[in-house]
């Protein structure tokens, strides 16, 4: 947005963050403007469009703070780290640098957890969330099956402290929450687990995000997963094994071109009928598979 010019409305300043965002390479630069403005000025998004049709003054120290913000969404910062809050299912969380910012498509892997969950005659079915980041797959697992037992396990000391928050501000009583390695913690639970699910990074090492917000902003930990992506996917399965009760599930988020070698993968370690599942925009998001029972060992 120019600088040398101060916007009078918020009409006006919405149509100058619109064509700034939108010449940035921002896919929905209204939506990020809106949200941008209602930031600043505590509004919805509806309420930001009813005050650009009425032309409703803007004082000079939210207009700059404004611009300021859309200076920084011009250079690909991620909208959730100027916002410091990300969407999620029913959730609205704590995120910033240091933690991954969760993702729309990332909602429907969620959702076949809490579909087992759902479907068990368990009175209280146990869930476990692998590398939880911000939290948002096991908070929402714990919100949306409030008869589960969820707990989720995060190692990253940058990701943490958003985690924390996340899980203090939601105050779900049946979500508990492990700082640690993945492959070790968790032990009292061996056998008894009815879904483990996990977003772990899948990203090859040697491959570069596409999206300058994910290449420039996201934490390294979180994206990258050794040569062929699939390091910690395999510190994934051999984990569910062990939590998982005979016939119990696991889901793995991926990316949309490593379906065929997760199935494979898992096939390797015993898992029976890996599937692979597409998401929204039709590319494989997601596998399941189900632990062994005694007659498969």
């Amino acid at each position: 947005m120019p600088t040398d010019i101060v916007p009078t409305d918020i009409a006006e300043l919405r149509t100058r963050a619109i064509d700034s965002l939108s010449q940035a390479g921002i896919s929905d630069p209204d939506v990020d403007a809106d949200l941008l403005i209602g930031h600043v000025l505590a509004q919805s998004r509806g309420q930001v469009q009813a005050a650009a049709i009425l032309r409703t003054a803007l004082v000079s120290t939210d207009a700059a703070a404004i611009r300021e913000l859309v200076r920084r969404r011009c250079l690909r910062e991620p909208l959730q780290h100027i916002t410091g809050r990300a969407p999620f299912r029913s959730l609205d969380l704590f995120v910033g640098p240091g933690v991954f910012v969760p993702r729309p498509e990332t909602e429907q892997v969620a959702q076949f957890a809490i579909d087992a969950l759902r479907a068990l005659p368990d009175a209280e079915p146990i869930g476990v969330d692998l590398g939880t980041g911000s939290g948002a797959i096991a908070l929402s697992l714990a919100v949306e099956v409030p008869n589960a037992r969820i707990w989720a396990v995060e190692n990253s000391p940058e990701a943490f402290p958003y985690t924390s928050r996340n899980f203090e501000q939601v105050a779900a009583p049946n979500a508990t929450l492990v700082f640690g390695d993945l492959t070790e913690e968790l032990t009292e639970l061996d056998g008894t687990v009815a879904v483990v699910i996990s977003n772990p990074p899948y990203i090859p090492t040697d491959a570069i995000p596409r999206d300058p917000e994910v290449r420039l902003f996201d934490p390294a930990r979180a994206l990258f997963g050794g040569p062929d992506g699939l390091d910690v996917v395999r510190h994934v399965s051999r984990t569910a094994l062990r939590l998982l009760r005979p016939g119990g599930q696991i889901v793995i988020e991926h990316g949309e071109l490593q379906g065929a070698q997760i199935r494979a993968l898992l096939a390797a370690d015993g898992w029976r009928v890996p599937a692979t599942h597409r998401d929204y925009t039709t590319r494989d998001r997601a596998t399941t598979a189900l632990a062994p029972v005694p007659a498969d060992r």
